[in-house]
């Protein structure tokens, strides 16, 4: 016989559940914080524009309009329907009351409609995006299996890998891949967007890099063929940053490609320096050319790439991280592991952006040379 929860069970549940949302709830930063959502989602760039030179009783009546006129076209056409139908019966609703009991029981009907309409509207909508979460964490499942070990095991190297979608998926490359007894390969990328459609394209270039990386001893001749692929399977438009290396783990000597990524760090006695990247990102220019850069780390340097979700971490005000803080962050570090380091860079950046959302994926790989 199948288990299940009995009535009594539900109403505690639900009790309990809303007593707890009272509690958790703060009417005032919520409201506030949700409504800037709604204007960040569906007010195109232009109408943003247009919002800066309007004095604030204008917008407290054109921000309404804009997003009750843009979530009107997002609705499908019987949906439409019923909430025009929901705002007549609303309207009805509202007239002023007579000294009649049937007008007065018409207009309990008319709100009793409405709402009715309107709670429908939001079922069908709830339903569409609760089918929509369940195939991303689907979705979301397959890309953790893809995802390398945080701490991928390599003689004379301490190696931590880290990366947080902004949403359900995420468009950030991440990869670890034992290439040969004396060789591994670390892929840190970015496709443009975010998404489903970044983490589609993300998938397929990091299929595409272990498929291939074996066939060349190379970087400039992979980069030219990871390229070529890019152009010809991805959209217009779309283009992917890269940054590959390849470790000889018994010299310590890095053969790095750096496809349009931010530049990696090298911290060699505390002292910092950029690896600038030398190529264009994948997918601008279908013949371009790709350069190979060597790097060699001594005992206890280290080696930090990461995305731009990292730098552009935003706080409530809209202030990035920025470059400059990141270096502040790694200056005149004691000896700590790479894990240390990994940790220490995301509590900063948490600190600095406070109770904001991520508006980008984030993606950190350090490498300490251990002897």
């Amino acid at each position: 016989m199948s288990e299940g929860y009995s009535s009594k069970d539900n109403e505690q549940r639900f009790a309990r559940t809303l007593r707890a949302d009272f509690h958790q709830v703060r009417i005032k930063e919520d409201l506030k914080s949700e409504y800037k959502d709604l204007k960040d989602y569906f007010l195109t760039d232009e109408r943003k524009e247009k919002l800066k030179s309007m004095s604030s009783f204008k917008r407290f009546f054109v921000v309404p309009f804009w997003l009750f006129k843009t979530l009107y076209f997002k609705l499908t056409p019987f949906r439409r329907i019923l909430l025009i139908t929901g705002l007549i019966f609303l309207f009805l609703s509202v007239r002023s009351e007579t000294n009649s009991d049937d007008v007065s029981i018409n207009i309990q009907i008319f709100g009793i409609l409405s709402g009715l309409t309107f709670l429908f509207i939001i079922a069908l909508e709830l339903k569409d995006k609760m089918f929509a979460k369940t195939e991303l964490e689907e979705g979301r499942a397959i890309q953790k299996a893809l995802m390398p070990k945080t701490h991928p095991e390599v003689n004379g190297w301490d190696i931590w890998l880290f990366t947080n979608p902004a949403n359900d998926v995420g468009g950030d490359l991440l990869d670890f891949l034992t290439i040969s007894d004396n060789k591994i390969g670390i892929s840190v990328g970015d496709v443009a967007g975010k998404g489903l459609s970044a983490a589609l394209l993300m998938a397929k270039l990091q299929s595409t890099i272990r498929a291939i990386v074996p066939d060349y001893k190379s970087l400039s001749e992979l980069g030219k063929k990871l390229n070529r692929i890019f152009c010809r399977d991805s959209l217009p438009r779309l283009f992917a940053s890269l940054v590959y290396l390849e470790i000889n783990t018994e010299s310590g000597n890095i053969k790095l490609l750096n496809a349009g990524h931010l530049p990696p760090i090298t911290i060699k006695d505390k002292k910092i320096t950029k690896l600038n990247s030398t190529s264009p990102a994948l997918g601008i220019i279908p013949e371009a050319d790709f350069r190979e850069q060597k790097v060699e780390l001594n005992k206890n340097d280290f080696l930090v790439i990461y995305s731009d979700g990292l730098v552009e971490a935003r706080d409530e005000s809209g202030e990035f991280y920025g470059e400059k803080r990141l270096e502040t962050c790694l200056n005149n570090l004691p000896d700590l592991t790479a894990q240390a380091i990994g940790e220490l860079i995301l509590r900063n950046v948490n600190g600095f952006i406070g109770k904001a959302k991520a508006h980008d994926d984030l993606t950190i790989a350090i490498l300490k040379k251990l002897s």
